[in-house]
């Protein structure tokens, strides 16, 4: 067996127990919490949840994106996006514009208030990330990421490499 595929201490990671799972999914649980934190704090303040930051991260990712396109991406009902879009709209975070070619289409932008915000709530998480990919050095960054990349729903992947490949 090579030297990439055992942890230190020597386990395998070609066989894992129930045991070794079960920490694996309490870490996930608690890093989200604190990847999650900062960016609550802010969107309280605002009077904002986490449905708020997805939909204005996406945007901000893909200026110009559908209404459609993002419920595909946020696997949420059309009425929930609709409520955070509302609010996000009626708050002049995000501008709706409709269609040129097919005018039942909604297309979103930030506006200059959401590009702030969307900036304080991503660079909060920016940090937390650096601090931690710095911490554990650049293999365990790629192997984090391709771990991440294995356990997406191909759908999922899909948007994912798109967004990835746009930014590249």
């Amino acid at each position: 067996m090579s030297e990439s595929s055992r942890q230190p201490g020597g386990e395998s990671l070609l066989f894992l127990t129930d045991e070794q799972l079960r920490k694996g999914i309490e870490a996930m649980f608690f890093a989200y919490r604190g990847f999650t934190a900062d960016p609550d704090r802010i969107l309280s303040e605002k009077g904002y949840g986490r449905a708020h930051h997805r939909a204005i991260h996406f945007i901000n990712r893909s200026p110009g994106t559908t209404v459609n396109n993002l419920l595909s991406i946020l696997g949420v009902t059309k009425q929930s996006l609709n409520r955070v879009l509302r609010t996000l709209i009626e708050d002049g975070l995000v501008d709706s514009r409709v269609g040129t070619r097919d005018k039942r289409e909604r297309h979103l932008f930030l506006t200059p208030e959401g590009e702030a915000l969307e900036s304080e709530l991503s660079t909060a998480q920016r940090n937390r990330m650096r601090a931690a990919f710095r911490q554990v050095g650049p293999e365990a960054v790629v192997g984090f990421r391709q771990v991440l990349e294995a356990m997406m729903d191909n759908d999922m992947r899909r948007h994912y490499t798109r967004l990835r490949e746009a930014s590249e």
